[in-house]
């Protein structure tokens, strides 16, 4: 028999600028990681022994962030030494498929509750740094037509006729709901304030969101991707798409997702383990599903993976109230409004990754907290969420208030 799962918690750090001079990059991943366990315990007063799994995702899973982060954080956190630890990695959907892991385990009766969550400082380990066949193997990326993200982002624009002043006009969106979300306090609930080894505060909101952007200054930006075309990788993916005559390169820093550290985590559990821990849930996890789509320009698969979570759960579209879909470019949003026929009001209405940042394998826990929380705000009942990842990779997540 299924049994349900349950979000009784989640928290997330503040996002820190991915750079030597950003304010967490001093804290190491597996520190990050540790503050947002203990948190979760603290707060909910959780007796550690009653979990059984900690899944944690990372898109860089090597040096640092390597070797099981998830065991290593529960140990350092003080849990129970029974909880295990679980690393997975599934690009920038990784945080989100742990979250749907520990909901798995608890559907299936395996497990009692586990926290899902994800970590990344961008700062300390580079992006790339895991390299794999997939770009590295000339022998797999010539057939699957490796291109960078950036450039998939371009074609994805120019296949669908997305303007450069389109992708500013969303990105200026994005930074504008980001700073009223701040403004309203939307994020305080939820975020935990990052300390240093002397357990001074280093950073207790947001580092990266640009409030005083205009579209002015976004479009004297210069397009982030050419250095990539003038290697070649135009010409791959002119091959792949032969109707297309030349790319439009339209992406920049400022509508393109931010390079940030950060951390995030929820806690899934039955409900015998919320009344035994003497907790309350705040949503059912309805269901999930991932899938695979066109590899070369990988990020057309959050529509796709929308409607098979949608079927999975037995609903429609307009049963969903809020959406969030990861802003990796303007185009993958822009894009997944125009198939799904979403309203721009009901997607991503606290701002996304181009105003916040994406710290990659923690964004999908930290925009499911998100869509919970503004589903209890704005009482509301049902969320789905969804992120694109590498090689044609797609996450999606529906919740529903309990």
């Amino acid at each position: 028999m299924t049994m349900e799962a349950f979000i009784y918690d989640h928290v997330r750090t503040p996002r820190g600028r991915g750079r030597p001079d950003g304010s967490l990059h001093e804290i190491t991943a597996v520190e990050l990681l540790t503050q947002i366990l203990r948190s979760l315990r603290d707060r909910n007063g959780l007796d550690t022994g009653l979990l059984d799994d900690v899944v944690i995702g990372c898109a860089q899973p090597v040096g640092e962030q390597g070797g099981v982060i998830a065991r290593a954080a529960v140990l350092n956190a003080g849990y129970a030494q029974t909880v295990a630890g679980q690393q997975i990695h599934r690009f920038c959907a990784s945080g989100l498929e742990a979250v749907n892991n520990v909901a798995a385990q608890v559907m299936s009766g395996m497990s009692q509750a586990g926290i899902g969550g994800g970590v990344e400082s961008m700062s300390r380990v580079f992006m790339g740094a895991d390299s794999g066949a997939w770009s590295a193997d000339p022998r797999v990326a010539y057939h699957n037509y490796f291109i960078p993200q950036g450039i998939g982002a371009d074609m994805i624009a120019t296949l669908d006729g997305f303007s450069r002043t389109q992708v500013d006009a969303y990105a200026l969106e994005s930074q504008r709901r980001a700073a009223q979300s701040w403004r309203e306090g939307r994020f305080t609930r939820s975020i935990i304030p990052v300390t240093d080894v002397l357990g001074e505060v280093v950073l207790d909101r947001d580092e990266y969101p640009r409030p005083d952007t205009t579209l002015e200054g976004l479009g004297a930006l210069k397009p982030a991707f050419t250095g990539l075309a003038a290697l070649g990788f135009d010409q791959v993916a002119l091959a792949r798409y032969p109707q297309i005559e030349a790319l439009a390169h339209v992406h920049t820093g400022g509508n393109s997702s931010g390079i940030v550290d950060g951390s995030g985590a929820v806690l899934v559990g039955s409900d015998a383990f919320g009344k035994k821990a003497g907790l309350t849930p705040r949503a059912r996890i309805r269901g999930f599903a991932s899938i695979g789509s066109e590899p070369s320009i990988m990020l057309t698969a959050p529509a796709a993976v929308s409607e098979k979570a949608l079927k999975n759960c037995g609903m429609q579209k307009g049963d969903i109230d809020l959406f969030e879909l990861n802003e990796a470019f303007a185009s993958v949003v822009l894009r997944y409004m125009q198939v799904m026929d979403i309203p721009h009001d009901r997607i991503n209405v606290c701002g996304g990754a181009i105003a916040l940042g994406h710290p990659l394998g923690a964004t999908g826990a930290m925009i499911l907290g998100t869509a919970l929380d503004e589903l209890e705000r704005r009482g509301q009942q049902t969320a789905l969420v969804t992120l694109c990842a590498g090689n044609g990779l797609g996450t999606a997540t529906i919740i529903e208030r309990v």
